[in-house]
């Protein structure tokens, strides 16, 4: 459980109520799942939703960390005798890791230092008199510590050593660096330089050779782009804490907050240009170098932040686009010299046929003929072609063959192969299909996905599906986290059938472990289909709890029951029985019959445990039973003859399909085996701050060819259709060298970010991120 205090703080930041974060915790830590609170504790909750819930569980496991370590600070700090009540209540009362770490920092348990040496030499009584007064000449003061058995050889050792003992004393004291710490994060610049030599070898890098912005605002892409660099040997980073200077000034503003917090007072006593150069030693060799580490890991765990939630927005999307539907589906899986790939799946996703077609190599004939059969003999409605090498002219093929072949009249998509290869060669494949060659495994999961993208991607780790940016960059622990818990909420939302789910799918769904899932097929395969809810408490390992967190989110069409087709949970089932007998009508009368629910009020119907939210999901369910929440399915029409870089003119315009969202812009398939990039500066007539409020993964979209790099393999596009290609505005990614339109301009007082060449996060970007974005075909 938590204290009120950190209820009312959790509250605040979700605008919600202290006692709805209460209720909260204590359902999560009795083993309840999020997608299980916010669909069926709504009161309880007071209607928190998934992404507030998820907001809750991250903040809750980080007040838990600070409190578990105050605890523990509170406790060494008491055990030295030294804890005030002063200190205690300043511990209490922080929210902050680094804070604490401040604090606890004079009383932490470290290597002898410099100024520790000195304290055991007896020069302590040196520094306390020179710094409290500056009346005494030091020279002839220090000459009274001199003591070569102490390891104090003379006049300098003393004064070296009683200056150590100040500038360790002053680094430690938490709200000095406090102060220090505010000033460099508001007006501090990251700065990034070349390592000397490496100029050829890190072209890729080269809008960061000499560049510079604030340390707060730079964003996630560019600081990402930086550290890879300094990890990678090219550059170096630093900070300038006075970026508002061209030169260094004598006295930087950091040793003034120092002088000002010690009330430090110069005039020309014989020891002020000692204390003064205390001072100095203190900012240069102490407090900046400590805040410069400590403020670089802040800007790169807000970076890593950001990237990640770059990531599952985008992945939720590619999750919960629309499905084809369960037709049967033929999947093409392109290849040059060794052949299309080909497998049929039939409703129900099951492989029914499969074979491999040599169209491009001179057998296009043979190749016609031998899809055209299967087409024909399994009514074959879709033929989902995979966006890797050859797939235009795969395309192609297929529709020479419709042209040869009327009888084939089954619609045909480019579907994104991302992660194909990774599922091929999984376990899960292997098991599913264990005499199957790798490359037709990759067949099937093209057709599947385009008939149920989730289904099918959950198979694959969400980190192989090629929607992240600067994913590798990242913490993995808490991007696999963070991508685990976006797979389960679609799952979830979107509801599993019961009777046709793999393990993969199964071990998604709220409640379930992979043992579970695993012994629900078994259940299955050994009984045959799951007839009603109730039975799923006869599978191993699935007990009363399980069953409570999973029921909900699980399918049973054509079973005992209606109601287990529809995402009301069994403990429900009562209120639609008072429903039931009010309308005086049997259940598959009132369901999907809007006009039999229609004067009904959601009050009548509460009781002490089911209240006006689950009653009204309740009454919306029965209304329209097994509503899917994904859109309808659309697909981009890729331009006749556009199918290399090389067919490419600016000012064409085409359409495509979103594959990834960035902060920086979208990219976008266009059918020539290149993402070309949309600018954030182009997405809209509009400002826009997030490009996610314009498109999503998946979007079809209409956009015109700006600028095509060939060398650097880089198409600029723009979806503002009335610019034209050449104007003084080059979009990121395109390679252009004149100067992007300023979309995202400093605020006043600002300085703006400077380069040796190209702002920053325009051209030597897109080469930084051909790797993670651009496809490998």
């Amino acid at each position: 459980m938590m204290n009120d205090s950190l209820s009312r703080i959790i509250a605040s930041e979700l605008h919600a109520r202290a006692e709805q974060v209460e209720a909260a915790v204590r359902l999560l830590d009795e083993g309840n799942t999020v997608p299980f609170i916010a669909r069926y504790r709504k009161e309880v909750t007071g209607g928190l939703d998934d992404t507030q819930l998820r907001q809750l569980e991250t903040r809750l496991s980080y007040l838990r960390e600070l409190e578990e370590r105050r605890q523990s600070i509170l406790k060494s700090i008491d055990e030295q005798g030294k804890l005030t009540d002063e200190l205690a209540a300043a511990i209490n009362g922080t929210l902050s890791k680094a804070e604490l770490e401040d604090l606890y920092l004079p009383y932490k348990q470290k290597r002898r230092t410099r100024g520790q040496i000195a304290i055991e030499a007896g020069l302590e009584p040196l520094a306390d008199t020179l710094w409290q007064d500056p009346s005494h000449d030091p020279e002839q003061l220090a000459a009274g510590f001199v003591d070569a058995d102490k390891g104090v050889a003379d006049n300098k050792a003393a004064l070296d050593g009683a200056r150590y003992i100040l500038m360790e004393r002053f680094a430690e004291d938490a709200s000095l660096l406090a102060k220090v710490r505010h000033y460099l994060w508001k007006n501090a610049h990251l700065v990034s330089r070349v390592v000397e030599g490496k100029e050829e070898a890190g072209a890729k890098f080269r809008d960061y050779f000499d560049h510079h912005e604030a340390l707060s605002s730079v964003p996630s892409h560019r600081a990402l782009a930086m550290f890879r660099g300094r990890n990678e040997g090219v550059l170096q980073l630093a900070l300038n804490a006075d970026p508002q200077f061209d030169e260094p000034p004598r006295e930087s503003q950091g040793e003034q907050i120092i002088s000002e917090h010690l009330n430090l007072r110069l005039n020309n006593a014989p020891a002020d240009s000692w204390r003064k150069a205390v001072v100095s030693w203190t900012w240069r060799i102490k407090v900046l170098l400590h805040l410069e580490t400590e403020l670089m890991g802040s800007v790169r765990e807000r970076a890593e932040d950001e990237a990640i939630n770059v990531f599952a927005r985008n992945l939720h999307d590619l999750l919960m686009a629309a499905p084809a539907g369960m037709r049967a589906t033929m999947g093409l899986d392109p290849g040059l010299r060794t052949g299309v790939k080909v497998a049929v799946v039939d409703a129900t996703g099951k492989l029914v046929a499969f074979d491999t077609v040599y169209p491009h190599t001179g057998q296009a004939a043979k190749a016609a003929a031998a899809v055209a059969s299967l087409c024909t003999k399994h009514n074959v409605e879709l033929v989902a072609i995979g966006n890797g090498t050859a797939s235009r002219e795969t395309e192609r093929f297929f529709v020479e063959l419709q042209n040869q072949f009327p009888q084939v009249q089954a619609q045909k998509v480019i579907v994104s192969e991302a992660g194909a290869s990774v599922y091929s060669a999984s376990e899960l494949a292997a098991l599913e299909f264990p005499d199957l060659d790798v490359s037709i495994r990759g067949a099937v999961s093209i057709a599947r996905r385009l008939q149920d993208p989730l289904a099918e991607l959950v198979k694959i780790d969400p980190k192989s599906i090629g929607v992240g940016q600067y994913q590798h960059d990242v913490s993995q622990s808490q991007l696999a986290k963070k991508l685990d818990a976006v797979v389960e909420d679609c799952v979830n939302g979107v509801g599993v059938d019961l009777n046709t789910a793999s393990v993969a799918l199964l071990m998604r769904v709220a409640g379930l472990t992979k043992m579970m899932a695993q012994n629900i097929v078994g259940w299955r395969d050994e009984n045959g289909r799951f007839q009603n809810r109730q039975q799923l408490l006869k599978v191993s390992r699935l007990g009363p709890k399980a069953f409570e967190q999973c029921a909900g989110f699980l399918r049973i069409n054509h079973g005992d029951n209606p109601l287990d087709a529809s995402t009301v949970h069994p403990e429900a089932y009562p209120v639609v029985e008072r429903i039931l007998a009010a309308t005086r009508k049997a259940l598959n009368e009132l369901v999907g019959d809007p006009t039999g629910l229609r004067n009904l009020k959601a009050v009548d119907f509460t009781d002490e445990r089911f209240g006006v939210p689950t009653v009204s999901d309740i009454m919306k369910e029965l209304e329209k039973p097994g509503r899917d929440p994904r859109p309808e399915f659309k697909t981009a029409q890729f331009a006749d003859g556009i199918e290399t870089m090389n067919d490419l003119l600016p000012g064409m315009v085409l359409e495509g399909s979103v594959t990834n969202v960035t902060n920086f812009g979208a990219f976008v398939d266009i059918g020539v085996h290149q993402d070309g990039l949309v600018h954030i500066s182009s997405l809209s007539d509009k400002f826009i701050d997030d490009p996610h409020k314009v498109v999503k993964a998946g979007d079809i979209v209409k956009v015109k060819v700006m600028e095509v790099d060939l060398q650097r393999k880089r198409i600029a596009l723009t979806m503002r259709l009335d610019e034209q290609p050449g104007e003084n505005n080059a979009r990121a990614g395109g390679g252009a060298k004149t100067a992007p339109r300023d979309n995202h301009r400093p605020a006043a007082g600002k300085a703006k970010p400077k380069t040796a060449s190209t702002p920053a996060g325009n051209s030597a970007m897109g080469d930084a991120l051909a790797a993670a974005f651009g496809k490998k075909r």
